[in-house]
């Protein structure tokens, strides 16, 4: 058997797609988005995506860079992925060592990485000195054949119903929605500190991402809530965000948002839709059980800290 770890080459992100596909179903995995998640990275992240290569297949890959957006420093994230075909031959291993490595030499002194919650992967996080924080949940809808809530007859005064292709001349009030949300939203380590050049970089202009499937609530022309939308061109649908600004809480439009996002991607084909919440977002775990949404995985934050070994 022979193994290496090198960085990741346009060349393989047919393969890390495919790899991610089969290690974690409940996410989108698309080569044109592995593509521009390797390459187009804020600077500050200071990313370096590495792949395992197994006899001369690529068979891992991690994503290993500092949380930037945090006003928190040295935090970083770094998950090594493997393909369930090529697990206990040492792939996972030699991603980590790599990727930590890198991220010492960059400054982090806090490790963190998301854990499916099963045995093995368990196991594999506890060897390496990761001690779990905090617990998330998968949930999956059957969109193809789920009684999805109705949409309003009539939405309250004020209250329109658009996606975030009506924003493409201006986005700003769309980032500036995100970034409140994502500031509140319950973490080990809070996303406060988002530039607009770069939630351009990471959002707007994610190839996975369906502006016109993204719905965005206004009230009174203000952008109120919002759910964004990714896709994969195979029928799935994932949530990647869904927020509401805190002067606009409490009115059930979070829950509109997701609503009217969940019948466009029913309307464009989509036939199976995915979502994932922190275990303490009661709020949220509550509106999507509520549109039919049932748990189909978990995993577990773990963390360690450089400084102490």
């Amino acid at each position: 058997m022979t193994l290496t770890v090198r960085d990741f080459r346009p060349s393989d992100a047919k393969a890390v797609a495919e790899l991610r596909r089969a290690a974690l179903p409940f996410l989108i995995a698309t080569p044109e988005g592995v593509a521009w998640q390797a390459g187009g990275a804020p600077p500050a992240r200071r990313l370096r995506t590495l792949v395992a290569v197994l006899d001369g297949r690529v068979a891992g890959q991690i994503n290993a860079g500092l949380l930037h957006d945090s006003s928190t420093p040295g935090q970083a994230l770094a998950t090594p992925v493997v393909h369930p075909a090529h697990r206990g031959r040492g792939a996972g291993r030699a991603l980590l060592a790599a990727g930590e490595e890198h991220l010492a030499a960059v400054g982090a002194t806090r490790l963190h990485a998301w854990t499916v919650d099963e045995p093995g992967s368990l196991a594999f996080a506890a060897r390496h000195g990761y001690r779990p924080t905090r617990p998330a949940h998968f949930l999956r809808l059957d969109l193809a054949r789920a009684a999805l809530p109705p949409l309003p007859a009539a939405l309250p005064p004020g209250v329109r119903l658009g996606t975030a292709a009506d924003f493409g001349a201006d986005p700003r009030p769309l980032f500036e929605a995100d970034a409140e949300a994502a500031a509140d939203e319950p973490a080990d380590v809070a996303a406060d500190a988002v530039a607009y050049a770069d939630w351009l970089r990471t959002t707007w202009e994610n190839p996975d991402i369906d502006l016109g499937l993204t719905t965005v609530v206004t009230v009174d022309g203000a952008v109120a809530a919002y759910t964004v939308a990714a896709t994969d061109g195979r029928g799935r649908y994932v949530t990647a965000m869904t927020g509401c600004r805190r002067a606009f809480r409490g009115r059930g439009l979070a829950r509109l948002a997701k609503t009217d996002a969940l019948h466009r991607a029913r309307d464009a084909g989509c036939t199976e839709a995915f979502t994932g919440n922190d275990a303490a977002n009661a709020p949220m775990l509550a509106i999507n059980r509520g549109l039919g949404y049932r748990p189909c995985g978990g995993e577990l934050r773990h963390v360690r800290d450089l400084a102490r070994g």
